[in-house]
């Protein structure tokens, strides 16, 4: 059986709505690609070490990590659509406050608000997303693909900000989530199915029962995934700059390609999804992602653009199929599910972003990376003999 014969073609009504809520999705991961674009700046202008600036990073994600599967639970009892448009706003004004603080612990705390924005935002929108797409893989993976897209798009827009007009300019990083805004505005209040009136009875897992054992599995690898894809992206910019003596207008542009990559990693995840079992994808991209990762870490040159590209490609591969199969998994449950795969298990790498700004500041920057290599390889034993509860 395929994952096809389960979904039916989503109308054109649930298309619209899920391009309208990918597209507040890209507003608020913005703002958690931000986070990363302004370390360099931080670190340059601000005379930041490393485990510092990383700290702000850690301030974002400890909060969100900590509080979003708390809104997903609350996600379970009440719908609470008042709160995407809510925490789109706090996330953006977060970020948007980042640069006109002066105080390291001021600046942590506004942080700290824009990870309660993002962490509100995902497991309430995630269920949204699964209404509007009634599970389609492929609708789903927009849903995840507009984060990517933010991700990627933070970068250039922080330097065409912050690069040229200084820290000082974060508050015209609020303009994003004003159009993530009127975007949420546009979708319509009814559940938008994307089934058609043809659509198989049993086609939603929703009454089936929850599998914590297969869920933990799967975050543990979720976790791995998380701190290599967060470590990169908080210090991707200064290892091209310090150790591939990249200048520092092409060394920004290495983290634009490493989200960009990610973006069309989502796009191909969700459509693999529609021919082979979801378990049997997440392992072979953790098991490609070894080379890969080691490759981008430890060969100089232009290859190391190709395996920047790459290694976000297969960390991406995964993303939207860990949301679907986390709802898959705990179907009584969903916004717990929602909230810890896009929550806990998915900002954890930035906890771990400050341990490796600390040996960075030790052993230097090149060999604190190191260890990244070696996690998808985790990820890959955790999901070993793991199964999609589709039965494919």
């Amino acid at each position: 059986m395929t994952s096809a014969s389960l979904h039916p073609q989503p109308t054109r009504t649930a298309r619209r709505a899920s391009l309208l809520l990918a597209h507040s999705h890209v507003t608020v991961d913005f703002s958690q690609g931000a986070i990363a674009a302004l370390v360099p700046f931080l670190v340059l202008e601000r005379g930041y070490t490393y485990a510092a600036a990383a700290g702000i990073v850690l301030a974002f994600s400890l909060v969100s990590s900590v509080v979003q599967p708390a809104f997903g639970a609350l996600g379970d009892r009440w719908q609470m659509r008042w709160l995407i448009p809510v925490s789109i706003l706090l996330a953006g004004a977060g970020i948007a406050a980042v640069g006109v603080v002066d105080s390291f612990w001021v600046i942590a705390i506004v942080a700290s608000l824009a990870g309660v924005g993002v962490a509100a935002y995902h497991p309430v929108a995630a269920s949204r997303a699964r209404e509007i797409s009634g599970g389609e893989h492929v609708l789903m993976s927009w849903f995840s693909l507009g984060g990517n897209i933010g991700f990627a798009l933070a970068p250039l827009i922080v330097a065409a900000t912050v690069g040229v007009l200084g820290l000082g300019a974060t508050p015209l990083l609020l303009i994003p989530a004003l159009t993530g805004l009127l975007a949420v505005a546009l979708i319509r209040r009814g559940p938008e199915a994307a089934r058609t009136p043809a659509a198989p009875s049993g086609a939603s897992p929703a009454r089936g029962r929850d599998d914590w054992g297969a869920f933990t599995r799967m975050s543990v690898a979720i976790v791995c995934r998380s701190i290599v894809f967060v470590g990169m992206g908080t210090f991707i910019v200064l290892f091209m700059h310090e150790h591939r003596g990249v200048g520092d207008t092409l060394a920004s542009a290495s983290l634009f390609v490493f989200y960009l990559g990610g973006a069309f990693g989502t796009a191909v995840g969700g459509h693999l999804a529609r021919r082979f079992a979801r378990t049997t994808i997440l392992r072979w991209s953790y098991l490609i992602a070894v080379p890969v990762v080691a490759g981008m870490l430890l060969i100089p040159g232009p290859l190391a653009w190709l395996f920047i590209a790459l290694a976000s490609v297969v960390l991406y591969v995964p993303f939207s199929l860990h949301v679907t199969l986390g709802q898959d998994y705990l179907p009584r449950h969903m916004g717990t599910a929602s909230g810890v795969t896009l929550g806990l298990a998915v900002s954890v790498g930035g906890l771990a972003s400050p341990a490796i700004g600390a040996v960075a500041d030790r052993v230097g920057l090149e060999y604190a990376l190191l260890p990244l290599i070696a996690l998808p390889a985790v990820a890959f034993l955790a999901l070993l003999r793991l199964r999609d509860p589709q039965g494919m």
